[in-house]
């Protein structure tokens, strides 16, 4: 399964593609909501890790355009700023999460998600 990470901090991008991958997911990066469109509409990923404050493209505005083009690929909002989460321009992600140091929440978050997918649409 293919997930794309989108978020502006290199590190944390870096950090998510490594647990990832010893999930078993095959892991690609990008640091900005333009690049993401782009390799959304290219690679076609099985789920995005979406950030919301980006410089240029937040990802309020990469989800709705995410939606637009594919309105069943998975996307999970992973954002530092729980205020966010009472907008309703983030309800259309399959889940919100709250950064944490703890990345068992995300991946099992992932996990799940992905399995809900390959139940109903194989």
């Amino acid at each position: 399964m293919k997930i794309l990470i989108v978020d502006d901090n290199a590190v944390l991008c870096k950090l998510y593609a490594r647990e990832l991958a010893k999930e078993g997911y095959e892991a690609r990066t990008v640091q900005n909501g333009q690049r993401a469109l782009e390799l959304v509409h290219e690679e076609k990923p099985d789920l995005v890790v979406l950030d919301i404050r980006m410089p240029g493209m937040d990802g309020v505005r990469v989800l709705d355009q995410i939606r637009e083009e594919d309105s069943e690929l998975a996307v999970v909002i992973n954002s530092s700023y729980n205020s966010y989460q009472d907008n309703f321009l983030t309800w259309s992600a399959d889940a919100f999460l709250i950064k944490s140091a703890d990345l068992s929440e995300l991946k099992t978050t992932i996990r799940s998600l992905l399995e809900q997918k390959a139940s109903c649409c194989p």
